[in-house]
This record gives C-alpha cells, structure tokens and sequence, in this order.
C-alpha cells in the first residue's frame, strides 16, 4: 500500500507534519516501538509508530530520525497522547533526513493502524502471490521452466509468513523452504492427514502438535499420470502428497483458502512431471519381470538387466547385485462390493516405502524399479556389487542390501492411519542375488516371506529371506481352525488364570523359552527370586499338563505363541 492511502482514511487520524513529496512510498509492514536504537528490528519498507518515550531531550531526535531514513522505513508516525504536540526537533530532523511524518491523534489506539496496515499488505501480498502462482503454474504445465515447488514453498514463506512442507505418504519431506521438519513430527502429519481423509473429511485437515497449529491440504494427482476418478479413496489414499502449513486456516478468508488449493494445484503439476518419469524405470521392471516369470533363459533375463543397470545405478563399473521385494496391500470387501485395484496402490506405495526416509525430494526414488502384477507390487533393487552374506571370505561377511524390519520402522505409525482398521500392507524381502540365474528363485523367495509377514498380526508387516529357513516358513500355512484350536488349547488356562489373579504367567513363559530354560538367566531378567520363577513355572505345567523339562512341550508352547 502506499502511504498517501493512509491519509485518506480518517478513521486512522493522522496527519501529514512533513515529506508530502514521498507520499507514494510503498509501506511493507508496520512496527511500534519506543527504543533509541530499534535498528535490529528494521528490514525496510516499514511504517514506524513511536509514543517518543525513547526522547529525554531534544538532542535526540537527529539519531533516532537517522537510523529510521539509513534502515530504509517508509514514514514515522508520532502519538500525541505523551507530550501532545510533536516537538519541533522531531519534525526538523525528519525533514532534513526526507522521513515522511506523520502526527496520531489521541484518541486513535496504535493497535488500530497496526491492524489495518497488515489487513492492507497481507491482501496485495496474497494477490501477488497468486498471480506468481498462476504464472508459475503455465510455466510448469508446459516445461520444467517453474522452478519447481521449492519456489513457491519461499514465496508462501516471504510473502506470506507461512512455513510449509511438501510430504510424502510416508511422512517424508519432498519439498520445503528452510530448515527440514522433523522427521518424528512429519510422519505424525501425515498419519492424522490419512486417518483424516480416510474419514471422508475434505481438507485442510486441521491439528496442534505440541501447542503449534498445522494444516493438511491434500495434493491430489491429477495429471496426465493420474488413474481415473476413484470409486472410493482406499484407492488413493496411500499415494497422494499432502502440503503441511504451519499454521491454524480456521479462520482465513476464502482467498488465501483458495490461493492455498492454487498452490497444491500447482504441486500437482510437478508431481505428475515426476511419476512421468519413472515410467521407463516401471517398464524396465515390468520387462524383467515378464521375462523371470516366463522362465525365459538367463543369457535373455541377464541382457535386460545390463539395460537396467545404467538407468537404476548411473555411471556403476560393475555388474550390481539384485534384491526382490514383494508387497501386496489388501482391503477387507463387504459382499457385493466391487473389488478394489490394490495393484497401482501398492506399487506407488513400495516406491515410496523404498526410498531412505532421510531422503529429501522426490528424486530419491529414481533408482527404484517397481512393476505390479495383479495385487502386487514387485521392485527390483540393484545393489552396488560387494560381498554377499553367503561369501568365503574370512570373517562374517556385512549384511547386503534392505532388511525387512528397517523398511517399516518409520512408515508403520503413519501407514498404519491410512489403513484404518480395514487394510492390511505385506511386504517381502529377498536375499541378494548377483546373476539372472537367481532372480527367479529370489522372486518366490521374497514371495514366500511376504505370506509369512500376512500370517502375523498387524496392519504393515514384513518378513525378511532369512526367516525362510525356520518354523516361521510352516506357520502361513497351517489352517487357521487348526491354529486357532491349537493356540487355545496350550495358552487359553494360562491367559483365564493370568485374568483372575494378574499371575504373569503368559510372559514368564515367554521368557524362560527365550532364556533356553536356564533358570538363572530367566530369573535375572524377570528380576525374580529363583524360588519364584519355579513356583510360576510349575503352576504352567499344572494348568496345561505339560512338561517344560521336555524338548516336545518346549516346542509346542514356543510354537504355541508364535502363532497366537
């Protein structure tokens, strides 16, 4: 706004003392103050309001007046209401030093020009913005000529005080102005932002996190990378970005709600230009894996890798190691309900779930290939080429590769929301492999532990190549009268006397299996008298008929609360 347009609203009584000839000057903010030196606090642009305690005599006005003109405010507006007219040294120095001046009446409170000036710059900010916006959005939609969302991110931040984050599903940051948010805090954004959208409720989706303000709006996909319109939003749900703004927009005027949805708008854009571009990435998987399910010969399924090895590991010298993994996410369906297409879902969600979650930026992704087949989603993970876990080299070969576990740890809490009670993601994780020969048997590998995470409880479960070689393999497959039957025969008296007299004996026999049935080692780690620990353990034999001195009883009960 201008500072001739002050003037022109009597409601704010100011009065023109001096610098008529500086009246189109831009006002960019407003700041009250009564210090001798508020230099520190002054980016320019500013409409300085002083009640003039700082002036003890008429000496100091000149510096006062010069700091104000060398930190480039805009004009000086002086209250009346502490020594009634402004003194004639303040409105001297303003002229020598062309500092417009202003004098306030009495009876007009500082708080009430404050509050028109912010209402007045917000709007033209917000109107600027949105025409960045606009022009940002032709740009993107043609060419990568935009900048991408980082650039508007800064303008939300400069323009309009509002610090905002791009995430994924996940929770991990895609995009974002200054410091990174917290990884723990983001991926509690983004499982409120699911468990809300899966509610039905339209964003923004509003919160506090520790008493700081947060709003959720959803960045849909809806480019030329886009499925059609989805029949119900489990479809969706796990692979839309969400923009997260500090900020409480419970009470913004429609224009900044709207300005907002541009912004997501234009993400959107962005994202589509990035989903793009994995499709050669997608198509090379989806060829291998053509190829490995066909059974065509290695010499075939080997030449297709050497294509995909320069693409996935740009500039790699040698040959990679390969991994498979193999997710599936599945729904529960009411009868007559059409089925849901859980394939696109579940690829789009494996390539997020594979990137390192310290990763910032969409582009970490880009040496991911996932395929899906059916309800599957297949990745094919090279590996730079280094020792494998089954080697000859001396010593323990370093673990190679992903590790079931690690790739849930910080998505499962967020992913978790969005499945809300009624989905389920499995996911499977093979051993290295470093020729075409043993992509095959890697494939059903990562297959077959995929099924062992679906028998466990939970809504994300992994099972990683090196569970395959147990008990844990059988348990997928045993049916689940027999499981049911199985279970509740050993643990169901164990579990009735643990309700009645809190006895622990359900984790006392946890712990002594774990502790190989050394009395000792049990006993210190249940922090037990000895004595106890036997008394506990005979009260399990008693209640079930069972012998813990025996090898057979050991297993049952061992087995018995793996399954349960």
């Amino acid at each position: 706004m201008r500072l001739r347009a002050l003037l022109e609203n009597d409601a704010l009584g100011l009065r023109l003392l001096g610098g008529e000839d500086e009246l189109d000057r831009t006002v960019r903010g407003v700041m009250t103050t009564d210090l001798k030196d508020p230099s520190r606090y002054l980016s320019g642009g500013e409409l300085v309001l002083t009640g003039l305690a700082w002036r003890t005599d008429p000496a100091d006005a000149e510096p006062f007046v010069r700091i104000l003109a060398s930190a480039g405010v805009a004009a000086l507006a002086a209250g009346e209401a502490e020594l009634g007219d402004i003194p004639d040294d303040l409105v001297e120095a303003c002229l020598r030093h062309r500092l417009p001046l202003f004098a306030v009446n009495e009876s007009v409170a500082f708080a009430t020009i404050t509050e028109h000036v912010v209402r007045q710059v917000s709007g033209e900010r917000a109107g600027d913005l949105a025409a960045v916006v606009d022009r940002h959005r032709r740009l993107m939609t043609s060419g990568p000529a935009g900048g991408g969302p980082e650039v508007v991110l800064d303008l939300l931040g400069s323009d309009l005080d509002l610090r905002a984050w791009v995430l994924s599903p996940t929770g991990r940051q895609i995009a974002g102005a200054g410091e990174p948010l917290d990884a723990g805090l983001a991926a509690t954004l983004a499982g409120e932002h699911l468990a809300a959208t899966r509610t039905g409720r339209r964003g923004p989706h509003r919160l506090s996190v520790a008493g700081t303000a947060y709003s959720l709006f959803p960045i849909r996909n809806t480019g030329r990378g886009a499925a059609p319109a989805s029949r119900d939003v489990r479809e969706t749900v796990l692979s839309d970005w969400l923009l997260a703004v500090e900020a409480d927009a419970g009470d913004w005027p429609a224009a900044r709600l709207d300005l907002l949805q541009g912004v997501t708008q234009l993400i959107a854009v962005e994202r589509d230009r990035r989903d793009a571009a994995r499709t050669v990435r997608r198509r090379l998987a989806q060829e291998v894996l053509e190829l490995v399910q066909t059974g065509a010969a290695p010499a075939e399924i080997a030449a297709r890798l050497r294509v995909a090895a320069p693409v996935l590991l740009p500039g790699l010298g040698t040959a990679p190691h390969w991994q498979v993994v193999v997710a599936r996410v599945e729904w529960d369906q009411e009868a007559g309900q059409a089925p849901l297409d859980s394939g696109p879902v579940a690829q789009s969600l494996l390539e997020e779930v594979l990137v390192d979650p310290t990763a910032i930026g969409a582009e970490s992704a880009d040496r991911i290939a996932v395929a899906h087949s059916g309800d599957e989603a297949i990745a094919l993970v090279p590996l730079a080429a280094g020792p494998l876990p089954d080697s000859e080299d001396e010593g323990p070969a370093p673990a190679l590769g992903l590790h079931a576990d690690a790739l849930l740890a910080s998505v499962r809490a967020p992913l978790s929301a969005g499945l809300d009670g009624d989905g389920r993601l499995t996911l499977g994780v093979s051993a290295a492999v470093h020729s075409a020969e043993g992509l095959r048997g890697a494939l059903e590998e990562a297959r077959h532990a995929r099924r062992v995470a679906a028998a466990r409880p939970g809504r994300v479960c992994a099972a990683g190549h090196h569970e395959l070689a147990s008990h844990v393999l059988l348990l997928p497959f045993v049916p689940d009268d027999v499981r049911r039957a199985f279970t509740a025969r050993l643990l169901d008296p164990l579990r009735d006397y643990d309700r009645r007299h809190r006895a622990e004996l359900i984790p006392t026999l946890e712990a002594f299996l774990d502790c190989d049935g050394s009395w000792t080692r049990c006993a210190t780690r249940l922090h037990l008298h000895v004595n106890t620990l036997r008394y506990r353990v005979g009260r399990i034999e008693q209640l079930t008929g069972r012998d813990l001195s025996r090898l057979e009883d050991k297993l049952d009960f061992f087995l018995a609360l793996r399954m349960s």
